[in-house]
């Protein structure tokens, strides 16, 4: 595949980021080089999105995952305060500048946003906030930030499988997530359907104090940001929201629920089996789902 590592600077930062080159192309073969930004979650990298990536970029797309805030060795600043939602949207878009500086003779200024976990989160605040610059959605897991608080607040099942929420506000949480040589981060991306080389690409990056710590200040900076989740607007732009009915974090009354949140064209699709990463789980299931909605939109 024609997908390369490359540092990207934005926001003042260095982000490692897998770029392919469908978008350098003058005449690219599906549609003009659309671009298209891949948000990870936790505890993944931009390696979860690798089927999305070559299968998009040999279509002539402009794709673009980064080891976001926190993973990126150049993209690590201290404090929980560092990684409120308002700097994540901000890295985002910085990096699409960058991809537009690039290749100048393309026009990013629209582009499909896909995320998976907090990626998605991510995604919906992004879309939410700023619908002028999606032209489509695409999430993984993460059901829509309200529908989320919702379901926290009225279902105890919701409520059970996000007790690593609040897990991870105790600082030693990062510790105890390393020992044993990360037994409780494999256990947790094996659960998921990774497999060991997949685990050992992950921890490549997450496997020490320092990084890690620094992801899991994503939960920790949560109830800092700006707009609390459960004041997310309503989702205007094409959604494809997509949930694995076996998904250990997030239940059916949050994904259900979604659909209340988003009133542009939406669509819901229920993965029997599906676990809460399915790009691991089922690499390549993800893409035909993904090309099918960003073609119609």
């Amino acid at each position: 595949m024609a997908v390369n590592t490359k540092t990207i600077k934005a926001n003042g930062l260095s982000f490692t980021a897998s770029l392919g080159t469908g978008g350098t192309n003058l005449v690219p073969s599906d549609r003009g080089g659309e671009l298209v930004l891949f948000l990870h979650g936790f505890p993944h990298t931009r390696h979860t999105w690798r089927a999305e990536l070559s299968a998009l970029d040999q279509l002539g797309y402009r794709v673009v995952a980064f080891d976001q805030r926190g993973y990126s060795p150049g993209a690590r600043p201290e404090g929980i305060k560092a990684y409120r939602i308002e700097h994540l949207i901000v890295d985002a878009f910085a990096i699409v500048e960058s991809i537009t500086a690039i290749a100048t003779s393309i026009d990013y200024r629209k582009f499909h946003l896909v995320g998976h976990d907090w990626g998605g989160q991510l995604g919906w605040y992004i879309t939410a906030l700023f619908p002028d610059r999606i032209r489509s959605l695409s999430v993984i897991s993460r059901p829509h930030p309200a529908a989320f608080m919702q379901a926290l607040e009225s279902d105890p099942d919701q409520a059970g499988r996000s007790k690593h929420h609040r897990r991870f506000q105790r600082l030693e949480a990062t510790a105890e997530y390393l020992t044993d040589d990360a037994a409780l981060l494999r256990t947790m991306l094996a659960g998921w359907g990774a497999t060991p080389a997949d685990i050992k690409v992950y921890l490549h990056t997450l496997g020490d104090h320092q990084t890690l710590d620094a992801a899991i200040n994503w939960y920790r900076a949560m109830g800092q940001s700006t707009p609390q989740p459960a004041d997310v607007p309503t989702v205007a732009v094409p959604t494809l929201y997509v949930w694995g009915n076996q998904d250990a974090s997030v239940g059916r009354v949050a994904a259900e629920a979604t659909a209340k949140f988003v009133s542009g064209p939406y669509r819901f699709v229920e993965i029997p089996g599906g676990s809460h990463c399915i790009t691991d789980q089922s690499p390549g299931l993800f893409v035909d789902l993904l090309l099918e909605h960003i073609r119609s939109n």
